[in-house]
């Protein structure tokens, strides 16, 4: 009894050949092939009806075929693994294991539409992952849309020579809404006619504006340092880096340090973020940025009213996300609509044709989150098999593992 107790157990987690290995260093000598037999042999654990069911699909073949997998979203046992992800398979199931009261599933449509034939009195929960997953997805769309801002937003520059260029900039402008040509203009005001082009192109004064250029300071060799510092500590007090700088052999006044901080000379290189590096900052806790990039992703929103619009929908969401306030996604809904984020318009109107779960996803503490950790251990019994055994002795090593 104790050696078949031994084989099963090595036959589910290492299986056919892995296994007999491991027997014959133990002294056992087996065939791969009774080693698998035996598996196959082992009865299926069976158990009541889950009244938490969690459904997914996961991939035999990527792209061509796929299985549904079954599992308890309360204590994470497995309950069945069926052979393709077919709404009327899962119909069928469903329709010979009654008493499912709440299923919890992604945004399928043929799942849910499974659902609702197999199990009309189940209460369906949309995956909170999942409409996160697709918010994100929205606000890519709309941080690509509005690219130009991340090249352009940062402080305002003033001084004369802004106020200067701003002027100009308005009183070509001017001219032309008026109908007057680039050569009209330049005779108008007495400008070249490549000065009166160069503002004519530019959409806006800032586009002209150059970073400004900053003249070599005491401060500049100890830059890194002040960096580095400032990564580590965020709010570190001045007069501990002016020590700090000090013993290294700075000798500037503190006035002049403070003045270098103020203006973010010490702060990492600021080069326009990329769409997706933007999109995570938006998806992010503000809390949980470095310093740096709060103060980058502060520049960044005001420059844009879409971005602005964006960063406040994204935060109201994830309050009602967090905070289970199913209740709340009506008027979120509403206020998306008033905004001028054609992405975002879709994605409320996926929420809208799903509302029903995906209220109860935003209200229930139910989640996909167990299944998704039980489809990372069945990827890893896939590899082991390397896509050359069959259904059968997968689905039994699942239920058995």
């Amino acid at each position: 009894m104790g050696l078949a107790a031994l084989i099963a157990d090595l036959a589910v987690t290492p299986a056919g050949r892995a296994g007999a290995v491991v027997l014959a260093r133990l002294a056992v000598n087996i065939s791969r092939t009774t080693v698998l037999r035996l598996l196959m042999s082992l009865p299926a654990p069976t158990g009541p009806v889950p009244a938490v069911l969690s459904v997914d699909d996961f991939a035999l073949r990527r792209g061509n075929r796929y299985a549904t997998l079954l599992i308890d979203a309360v204590t994470h046992r497995r309950i069945d693994v069926l052979p393709d992800r077919k709404a009327s398979t899962l119909i069928a199931w469903l329709r010979e294991h009654p008493g499912v009261q709440v299923v919890c599933r992604d945004g399928s449509a043929a799942y849910a539409e499974a659902i609702r034939q197999g199990a009309p009195d189940a209460v369906q929960v949309s995956d909170r992952w999942h409409l996160w997953h697709g918010l994100a997805a929205a606000v890519e769309k709309t941080v690509v849309a509005h690219s130009r801002c991340r090249h352009t937003a940062g402080p305002r520059r003033t001084g004369a020579l802004a106020e200067r260029t701003r002027r100009k900039h308005a009183q070509v402008h001017t001219l032309l809404d008026q109908g007057l040509g680039l050569g009209e203009c330049a005779r108008h005001l007495g400008w070249g006619f490549n000065t009166v082009k160069r503002y004519a192109r530019a959409a806006s004064a800032d586009d002209l504006l150059r970073p400004p250029k900053y003249g070599a300071t005491l401060v500049d060799p100890y830059r890194q340092h002040l960096r580095r510092r400032l990564a580590e500590e965020p709010g570190v007090p001045v007069t501990h880096l002016l020590a700090e700088i000090r013993e290294r052999g700075y000798t500037g006044s503190a006035n002049l340090l403070v003045r270098y901080l103020n203006q973010g000379r010490a702060d990492p290189d600021r080069t326009p973020p990329s769409p997706r590096r933007l999109v995570s900052w938006l998806m992010s806790r503000p809390d949980d940025l470095p310093a740096h990039r709060r103060r980058h992703l502060q520049e960044l929103i005001p420059a844009c009213p879409h971005l602005t619009a964006l960063a406040s929908r994204v935060r109201e969401f994830a309050a009602i996300l967090t905070q289970r306030r199913g209740h709340d996604l009506d008027d979120w809904i509403s206020t998306v609509r008033a905004d001028d984020l054609p992405a975002l318009h879709s994605f409320a109107l996926g929420l809208e044709k799903d509302k029903q779960a995906v209220i109860a996803g935003l209200t229930l503490p139910y989640s996909n989150g167990p299944m998704e950790g039980t489809n990372t251990k069945v990827k890893l019994l896939k590899r082991q098999m390397y896509g050359r055994a069959g259904f059968a002795l997968l689905r039994q090593r699942i239920l058995l593992s």
